[in-house]
């Protein structure tokens, strides 16, 4: 597979023996029926030995298939906005930021500009990037911190999106839960309880039944005054999955003022996205991609004394 960055362009070589039809090749490499119909209809091109071909035509051996993908429309409604963007991971398919505590994943009403979408839209402009559209993979609650996932074409969105649905891209939380749960709970565990919506506040989340399936994987990391330090897999992926979770457990994580109580020491949840891990279907490898504990979140840990070894977490 080749990608030309200025033209969006790829290519690969047919080498089995046995002949195919064009369409079942390039659905093998992950093109859906309508990403092929964008490409026919919407300005992209599809070249069998550098010539134009329908799908239907039939490829035989060391065959190059050159797909070049229909131009991206941007939404009007992301405004690029200049923020401080930290980049932990860029390819020419794939953006993993660091996004701090405070700032939302994506616009809304009450927040509609100064998310990581406004900033990834501006550091996309700001790069000449051939295709401006923001495509979140992987989002987080505002007052989460973290690792945010972005692929820089819809191809690319489309083949990590797969790996999200079957959990070959994998997130690894930590968070600090109140309490020594050593006392009630196991060191490493599943938690598989339900979740819905409360009816008391639209915000909340509680575990009850007729809620979806939600599991929750979990490892006790280290234990301080009144707190264990945990890290956690999230094997579904609903909305305040692990705070409704640890609350459920009788551990709701620190600063928690939704589900636990507010702290002192650090005014949102105790939870950050320590790592990303997905398979990169251009390059055919594993990347793994972690982020720093931040400067609040270590703070906590030194007062709770809680003393962990980060090269485990």
């Amino acid at each position: 597979m080749h990608l030309s960055g200025q033209n969006m362009k790829f290519d690969w070589q047919y080498q089995e023996t046995e002949g195919c039809v064009l369409r079942n090749f390039l659905r093998h490499h992950g093109l859906s029926r309508s990403q092929l119909a964008k490409i026919k209809f919407a300005g992209g091109t599809i070249l069998v030995n550098g010539q134009e071909a329908y799908t239907n035509a039939k490829l035989v051996q060391n065959d190059l298939v050159t797909i070049y993908l229909a131009p991206e429309v941007a939404v009007e409604h992301v405004i690029p906005v200049k923020g401080d963007l930290r980049v932990v991971y860029e390819d020419d398919h794939f953006l993993v930021v660091d996004k701090p505590a405070f700032v939302a994943s994506l616009p809304a009403p009450q927040h509609p500009s100064n998310t990581m979408a406004n900033y990834v839209k501006q550091y996309l402009i700001d790069e000449h990037a051939e295709s401006q559209v923001v495509h979140v993979v992987t989002r987080l609650d505002r007052d989460t911190s973290g690792l945010m996932m972005f692929t820089k074409h819809g191809f690319a969105h489309s083949l990590v999106d797969k790996q999200l649905q079957s959990k070959e891209l994998q997130k690894t939380y930590v968070a600090i839960a109140s309490g020594d749960m050593r006392e009630d709970m196991p060191n490493h565990a599943w938690i598989d309880r339900p979740i819905k919506r409360s009816e008391d506040f639209y915000m909340r989340r509680v575990v009850a039944p007729g809620g979806k399936r939600s599991l929750t994987e979990y490892w006790q990391a280290a234990h301080g005054d009144n707190a264990t330090l945990v890290k956690l897999q999230l094997l579904t992926g609903r909305t305040h999955q692990i705070r409704v979770h640890f609350k459920s457990i009788g551990h709701p994580l620190i600063g928690d003022n939704l589900y636990g109580e507010a702290d002192d020491l650090l005014p949102r949840q105790a939870l950050h996205c320590r790592q990303l891990q997905f398979y990169h279907p251009f390059e055919e490898k594993i990347i793994t991609v972690k982020s720093p504990l931040p400067a609040d979140f270590r703070a906590v840990l030194k007062a709770r004394h809680l003393a962990y070894d980060e090269n485990t977490l």
